[in-house]
């Protein structure tokens, strides 16, 4: 990154017809995205048959969400597991407890889903817009209303539904704070960011460190420090205010700081234990935790949960200190599974899958690499787009690992993609 610059595209003149035609074709591409969406929820239901979910976290939120609806304690169903998830997508899901009773219809959660899909893509028009101009915001907003990763991640029961569109107004919201030039607006707009940020995070905890981690790339690299100092020590602060209420939550359980639940050493012991493949397999789940229950003691002050959480993150920690070349050798196998071509799952094999992932996929990264070489030099906002990709590739070489965890990435590297076939666009035309 080299000599500061806003981001901010030069104003253009719009005259009312122009607007107009912008409006319809803004509605166009929103109600196609949320038609594709809903036609891939039914599909998915109905290719599922009796079976509820096919992911089983699914099972988790969906269960967590019951529980938030019938006002009953926040525990996954133990009261040895009250810091199982945090509550931002449960509480999203009650809301289809609240309309259709204790029994509601599972593609009553998908649509609510499509609809969140559906706002991605417009918060994705929106943030090429800011960075490039208008032409873009157009081509970022069709390309993720056709783009299958995102239109999957609109219709599985997961908190991805939710925490993509969260994602895409931090990044855009501290887009406008580097743009804003009056100090005080720069200042509201980093707050604000930093406020959706921490309800990124309840959604998915694993956005806790982008920010930080993405304040100090910025800071190793940028020129204007002053501007990147001020706007991140206001989006960190909000932040962690944000999240405040739930640390409180945590604290008053287990008498600890927790930063986001106690489910990270499960998560590190599914990525870092002997017979680990990158892939995820929590079988061992029932066997640690009777070991704990059979070992850790009844005179620990610690509560149950945080017993089980620090033996599964111990084990991992020490087998992957005993074990240097497989840890190496897994963060490999995780690294070509999260940016794999073909399907992982066996379930998407077929060659349908196979193609549409081929034709879809490489076209995108490709135009997103070359959008990131050839922008970046621009200033710090365009950084925040391909930085998702390398903050989520370092969290699951450690993690296990799956073409799903990269399809939020996707979506950021899709307005770099837009902004240089925009411009190659303009070129042609002139």
């Amino acid at each position: 990154m080299a000599a500061p610059h806003s981001g901010r595209p030069p104003a253009q003149t719009v005259t009312m017809p122009q607007l107009n035609s912008r409006r319809a074709l803004w509605i166009s591409i929103l109600a196609i995205a949320l038609c594709a969406r809903l036609g891939a929820g039914v599909w998915w239901q109905q290719r599922l048959g009796e079976q509820r979910f096919f992911f089983g976290d699914s099972d988790g939120y969906w269960e967590l969400a019951r529980t938030i609806a019938a006002g009953d304690p926040y525990e996954y169903r133990s009261p040895e597991l009250r810091v199982f998830r945090t509550p931002g997508y449960p509480m999203l899901l009650s809301s289809v407890f609240l309309i259709y009773g204790n029994q509601p219809p599972v593609l009553a959660a998908r649509v609510l889903g499509a609809i969140l899909g559906t706002v991605a893509v417009g918060l994705a028009g929106w943030w090429a817009t800011l960075l490039f101009d208008v032409r873009a915001g157009v081509i970022a907003g069709a390309i993720t209303a056709f783009y299958p990763g995102a239109i999957a991640l609109s219709i599985f029961v997961l908190s991805e539904a939710p925490f993509v569109p969260l994602m895409l107004l931090h990044l855009t919201l501290w887009t406008a704070a580097w743009q804003a030039e009056p100090r005080n607006e720069r200042l509201a707009l980093a707050v604000l960011g930093g406020l959706v940020a921490a309800a990124a995070v309840l959604m998915r905890p694993s956005w806790l460190l982008f920010t930080p981690f993405a304040v100090g790339a910025g800071l190793l690299v940028a020129c204007d420090r002053t501007r990147q100092l001020a706007i991140g020590g206001a989006m960190l602060a909000a932040l962690a205010v944000g999240m405040i209420p739930w640390w409180y939550y945590t604290h008053q359980i287990t008498g600890r700081f927790v930063p986001t639940t106690l489910q990270v050493g499960a998560s590190l012991y599914d990525g870092l234990h002997e017979g680990a493949t990158g892939e995820s397999d929590m079988r061992f789940v029932p066997e640690l935790t009777a070991r704990e229950r059979a070992e850790g003691g009844p005179n620990s002050p610690d509560i149950f949960e945080v017993r089980v959480d620090r033996r599964m993150w111990d084990e991992s920690i020490a087998w992957a200190k005993q074990h240097p070349a497989e840890t190496l050798r897994l963060a490999g196998v995780k690294l070509l599974r999260m940016w794999n071509f073909w399907p992982n799952e066996p379930a998407f094999r077929g060659w349908g899958m196979r193609l549409v992932l081929l034709a879809t996929y490489l076209p995108l990264v490709v135009l997103g690499i070359v959008g990131a070489w050839r922008y970046t030099r621009r200033g710090q906002p365009y950084a925040l787009a391909w930085l998702p990709a390398v903050y989520l590739s370092l969290l699951h070489v450690v993690f296990v690992s799956s073409i799903r965890y990269r399809e939020s990435a996707m979506i950021a590297l899709t307005v770099l993609a837009a902004g240089l076939i925009a411009n190659v666009k303009t070129r042609t035309q002139e």
